[in-house]
Order: C-alpha cells, then sequence, then structure tokens
C-alpha cells in the first residue's frame, strides 16, 4: 500500500496499546474494523508544554478516548476517506478540523491510509471559555469546510514540514491554536442536508447499541437485545453498523471483544491473571478459536502478550 503522506515513515506493525498510549494522557479504546493488524507511521514531539505529532493508519479503526479535564485536542485531517471516516457521526474528509474539549468520550472512524495532524495542549493555553463558540464546547465540535480556509491549510502544511525537520519554532504552538480555532469558527458545517441528518442519527443507534456491547461484553449478547438497546428494528440496527463500521453488528462484536481482550492482555499482571480469565471476561469462551483469531490478528499468540507485561512508551 502506497503511503498516504510523502516523505512520512515506513508504516510498521504496533501493538495496540502502543497506537491507544499515543495522545499519552488519554484513556483511549481502538477496534480494528477490517481484521488486520495494526500498522501505523507515527511522529510526534513533546514543545512547549504540547504534544504535537502525526499519524498515518495503515488499517480502519474506530475508536474513543476521553480527555483529562485540563486538556484540549486540536486536529487537522491531511487525507481520509470521508464516506467512511467521520467524529461523532459527522463526515470527515481531507482538510477537517476536529476539536475536541474535555465534556465526555469523543468517538471516531478513520479509513485505511488516512494521516491526521494533531496537538494536546493544555486548556490554559486555550481562550477562556466564553470565548468559545458553543460548537467547540461540545465533545469532538467539528468543522469540515476549513479545507476552503486557506491560512489553516497552509499553516498545517508547514507544520508537517517542521514535524518531519524536528524543528518546531518556538512559537507554532500559540500560533497553531489561534489558527486553529479562527479556522473553526469561520468554517460553517451544514447539518441540515438529510444525508448528515440520517449518519447522524444511525450513528446515535451505533453509540447505544456499542454501549450495551460494553457494559455485557462478558455475558451472550443476542442481537435482539441490541435492537432493543438502540430502539430499532434488525434491519435498521444493520444499517447503522454497515454505514458507520462496514461491518454487520454481530461482526464488530467479534472485533470489539478481540481488541478488548488484546488491551487486557498488555495490561494485566501476569503472577495473578491467566489467558483464560481475560478470554472469558471479553465474552471469548472457544480459547481455541480466540487463540487462532489473536495470532492472526495481532501476530503473536495471547499468552506471548501476557508475558510481556506492560510496554514501556
Amino acid at each position: 500500500m502506497s503511503l498516504p503522506c510523502d516523505n512520512f515513515n515506513e508504516l510498521a506493525s504496533f501493538e495496540l496499546s502502543s497506537l491507544e498510549s499515543v495522545l499519552r494522557v488519554c484513556d483511549c479504546e481502538l477496534v480494528l474494523l477490517d481484521g488486520n493488524a495494526p500498522r501505523s507511521a507515527l511522529q510526534s514531539h513533546v514543545h512547549d508544554g504540547a504534544l504535537i505529532g502525526r499519524v498515518a493508519l495503515g488499517m480502519r479503526v474506530r475508536g474513543r478516548f476521553v480527555l483529562p479535564s485540563d486538556w484540549a485536542l486540536l486536529a487537522y485531517v491531511e487525507t481520509a476517506d470521508e464516506v467512511v471516516s467521520w467524529c461523532h457521526g459527522m463526515p470527515l474528509g481531507a482538510g477537517a478540523l476536529i476539536t475536541v474539549l474535555p465534556q465526555g468520550a469523543a468517538e471516531f472512524s478513520f479509513s485505511e491510509g488516512s494521516c491526521i495532524v494533531f496537538c494536546l495542549v493544555p486548556m490554559s493555553r486555550l481562550p477562556a471559555a466564553g470565548a468559545v463558540s458553543p460548537l467547540l464546547r461540545s465533545p469532538a465540535g467539528i468543522q469540515p469546510g476549513v479545507r476552503r480556509y486557506k491560512p489553516a491549510t497552509d499553516f498545517y502544511r508547514d507544520l508537517v514540514q517542521q514535524l518531519a525537520d524536528t524543528a518546531l519554532s518556538d512559537e507554532v504552538v500559540d500560533q497553531l491554536v489561534d489558527l486553529h480555532l479562527q479556522a473553526s469558527t469561520a468554517a460553517g458545517y451544514n447539518d441540515g442536508q438529510l444525508s448528515l441528518r440520517t449518519r447522524r442519527s444511525r450513528y446515535l443507534v451505533f453509540r447505544k447499541a456499542e454501549d450495551f456491547m460494553r457494559d455485557n461484553l462478558r455475558k451472550q449478547i443476542y442481537m435482539q437485545e441490541l435492537c432493543d438497546a438502540a430502539g430499532v428494528s434488525e434491519r435498521l440496527l444493520r444499517y447503522a453498523f454497515e454505514d458507520l463500521t462496514g461491518v454487520s453488528p454481530s461482526r464488530y462484536l467479534s472485533l470489539f471483544r478481540l481488541c478488548e481482550a488484546c488491551r487486557a492482555l498488555s495490561q494485566a499482571d501476569v503472577m495473578s491473571q491467566s489467558v483464560k480469565s481475560v478470554a472469558l471476561n471479553c465474552g471469548l469462551w472457544d480459547l481455541s478459536r480466540f487463540a487462532d483469531s489473536y495470532r492472526r490478528v495481532f501476530g503473536e499468540l495471547p499468552r506471548e502478550t501476557l508475558q510481556r507485561g506492560v510496554p514501556a512508551f
């Protein structure tokens, strides 16, 4: 596969827990939607009290994260397929700006080949709350129209070059915050289109069903239970999952269980937990099938992840 970003590092295999730690201070959860190993290219630098980085994704992924109360995330989508990439159900394409403030979980999905530039910045670097627009005060306020806002695009292109050269200017964080928020408030998002309202409603259905999966992961989960949790028919539930994740609800549940098991194994204490206990807690009762699926996706057996322990990052 060709790299989505010029002059970027080669895509490499990553442990899921390492990818989830990219933002350092966030509680992050990823689900691999294509059943392939997590592959990406990463660049990141701590500069002037902020974490600035760039990530290219070699797999389709859905995720969620929660910011600490004193941090904000500003991101620029360099490349992404807006048909399958979204944040809180709203399409994300090349040129989109994402502003995430610490108010609940931010939820997203990105296509294979997506490339994102991000800055994790203390809230103290942002304007006072009253100076931030209502949209930006909601979790993951999105302004995809900024692709037409030339100053923001030019700035992020320059920032990408600075990241590649590891030579960030002293004032880059202040410039990024100012220009990002100006561009976000300058470019509106037309939420009145029928297609966007449909995507948003399907996202709400998907989220209710996924929350039910998360709360009942250890149990056997039936399709009718997911329909009841989401308040829709099976047909509408399938439409929502296929639109937002590209897979059926049952396939998503299998991928969700597998990634949750990987996350739990990488964080487990080998002296007090076993592969069997982790698998059962994730609703994976066929241990032989679990081991085969796990090795196919993550390139190793579950016991190898457990024995290695929490990776240093």
